[in-house]
């Protein structure tokens, strides 16, 4: 079996799917994004490395190559030209099924055929056995072509979750269809009256008749309740949609148990399949109440749905049909699962708008002529005009962006690479890679998301009135990009998360191996980035500081009352320590090796100075925002 699944894994590879490598880069504009995945992946996270475990033997650079190549070539011609298309073209409603443009049809299915839905699975299931680094690169390309065409993030994110906590038969009926593209896959948390606040869930779930339990796809509740803002919870691109929906069983007396132990998790398809994955004919008791018209992103559906409100009856009762994963009560930890990466997700969503925003401004700077050069005797209105890249302002907000939008790219790849040691290496390194992602996943998904978007508004501002209309996509990438402080967990959210939970885990060894990491890298810089080796190790003193004051004899409303800030001054400290590690690889004359060394000594000189202002009002936990009474606004 397993040698047949790596011949079909290897025809893969070789055939139709992937094309020869010279078709990917016989159009490769100079400004392109491959040169710099390639960078990041070889020269600084010596990704080959991993072909020495056993799970990665098959790989080699060509393989890995390969892959790109593929990824590249189905984001240029199925998800890059159509963009602006997927925005002006809204999701909508017939009052039977939702309507999606052709193109979202084309790549999705496109996506499907590539293999990447299960890139990282065993062969046994039809993966590629992919390190997850790799499959996190290749990813990047759709998310820069057009973030809201969507990549199948929540639909491989819902089908680890069902490999990591679902049973046997629920992984070959649901998750193995998910990965094939076959059926697609939604997370169902959120509801209008609770929002985040996943302790307020008000879904119930009531067993399904006698023997409910015996059910070989699960034991078997009926759910009523409703749920908002679930991204692709309605349409017509795949055969089957699998809700993971967060739902109370009601206790002896029928009454919810308050807060978040009383959550489950179940499965709960659109249409009702057998034991064979085969559709029954039969449509779940889930509806489309609405869809949400949103700010970006709208090439994707977000949706309001009604479970069991019986305007899909089944077996003549009103009442949605799911199936139980896992123990009743766990839900919210086998959530997590895919929540965490979902995360990570986001903030490479993130960083790939900032990136196209990056690289849409520097094409606009250096065609647009505007201005002249101040000499001694001022402006010479004789001379020609010179191309605004010329203007030292201009330069700046093209470092800025290349610092946030480089650097978060830098550290969603390190954080894949994580994820890769914590299943592959041993058990003292998987063991720091597990803890290490669980500091880092709260800045891996916040920092892209608010300062990715600041590149997209630098973006806007060097195209100046052009960058505000839409003759150019500047725009819909900020528009887009807006959404990433918001979803899977707000900005406040992670700070909270941070500040109150992943910096004090298991006795801060979180942190103690995070500091260790930024200070080895401190330790063996070379002569020429002393000056910004010591300021690293003055901001990591500074976090470590702030980190103790909040928290000494402090109630935990007082130490998180100034938790974003935190949140900030501890990630513009993970992407200097970044930013100074790449630029130990980041050797030579060459101009990419030149503009790396560049945003770094940028992000050193004027971004990291400002974690002191953030960091102040942390440490002396100032009361201001806590205090001020609500009528005073």
């Amino acid at each position: 079996m397993l040698a047949m699944a790596r011949v079909v894994w290897k025809d893969r590879l070789q055939g139709k799917l992937l094309q020869p490598s010279l078709d990917c880069h016989e159009s490769h504009h100079p400004m392109s994004l491959r040169p710099t995945i390639d960078f990041l992946l070889h020269d600084w996270l010596q990704v080959e490395s991993l072909q020495s475990r056993e799970r990665f033997a098959d790989h080699s650079r060509e393989t890995f190559d390969a892959v790109l190549d593929t990824c590249e070539r189905i984001a240029r011609e199925k998800y890059a030209p159509f963009n602006r298309t997927v925005d002006i073209e809204e999701p909508r409603f017939d009052g039977e099924k939702v309507i999606l443009p052709q193109a979202t049809h084309d790549a999705y299915k496109a996506y499907g055929e590539s293999g990447m839905l299960s890139a990282a699975q065993d062969y046994e299931i039809g993966g590629m056995q992919l390190p997850y680094t790799v499959e996190a690169a290749a990813n990047a390309f759709f998310a820069m072509a057009s973030v809201s065409i969507g990549s199948g993030m929540l639909t491989s994110g819902n089908a680890n979750l069902l490999m990591a906590h679902g049973t046997e038969l629920q992984k070959q009926v649901f998750a193995l269809n998910e990965f094939s593209g076959r059926f697609s896959g939604t997370m169902c948390l959120s509801e209008p009256q609770a929002g985040s606040s996943l302790s307020d869930v008000m879904t119930r779930a009531t067993p399904d008749g006698e023997g409910f339990e015996s059910d070989a796809l699960g034991p078997r509740y009926r759910l009523r309740g409703n749920k908002m803002w679930i991204s692709s919870g309605e349409h017509e691109l795949s055969e089957n949609i699998i809700h993971l929906v967060l739902a109370k069983i009601p206790d002896a007396n029928g009454q919810l148990v308050p807060g978040v132990k009383g959550i489950s998790l179940f499965i709960v398809p659109k249409k009702l399949v057998d034991t064979q994955g085969q559709l029954t004919g039969e449509r779940n008791d889930v509806a489309l109440a609405g869809l949400n018209h949103k700010c970006g992103w709208r090439g994707t559906t977000n949706t309001l749905l009604n479970f069991g409100e019986g305007k899909y009856p089944v077996r003549g009762e009103a009442g949605a049909v799911g199936y139980l994963v896992g123990q009743p009560g766990e839900g919210l930890k086998c959530m997590f699962h895919m929540m965490n990466e979902a995360r990570i997700g986001v903030g490479m969503a993130a960083t790939m708008l900032g990136m196209a925003g990056y690289y849409a401004s520097l094409d606009y700077a250096k065609n647009r002529p505007q201005g002249r050069p101040t000499g001694a005797g001022g402006k010479d209105a004789s001379r020609p005009q010179v191309r605004i890249i010329e203007h030292a302002d201009i330069k700046r907000m093209l470092l800025a962006q290349k610092s946030y939008s480089e650097g978060a790219l830098a550290l969603a790849l390190y954080s894949a690479r994580l994820v890769d040691e914590q299943h592959t290496g041993q058990a003292k390194a998987a063991d720091e890679a597990r803890l290490l992602l669980e500091v880092l996943t709260p800045i891996v998904k916040s920092f892209p998301s608010e300062w990715c978007l600041e590149a997209n508004s630098l973006a806007i501002q060097i195209h100046g009135g052009y960058g505000y209309t839409r003759d150019f996509p500047v725009e819909q990438y900020w528009r887009d990009n807006r959404l990433n402080m918001i979803h899977e967990g707000t900005h406040g959210i992670q700070a909270m998360d941070l500040l109150g939970r992943k910096v004090l885990m298991e006795g801060g060894q979180g942190l103690k191996l995070l500091a260790a990491r930024m200070q080895a890298t401190a330790s063996r810089v070379s002569p020429e980035w002393a000056d910004e080796a010591r300021q690293l190790l003055d901001a990591l003193q500074q976090v470590g500081a702030a980190t103790q004051a909040a928290w000494k004899d402090a109630e935990p409303a007082q130490a998180l009352a100034n938790a974003v800030p935190y949140l900030q001054a501890f990630g513009h400290t993970v992407i200097a320590w970044i930013w100074l590690d790449v630029a130990q690889s980041a050797q030579g004359d060459a101009p990419a090796q030149v503009g790396r060394r560049a945003a770094a000594r940028y992000f050193f000189r004027y971004e990291l100075p400002k974690i002191g202002a953030w960091l102040q009002v942390v440490s002396r936990r100032d009361p201001t925002c806590a205090e001020v009474p609500e009528d005073a606004f």
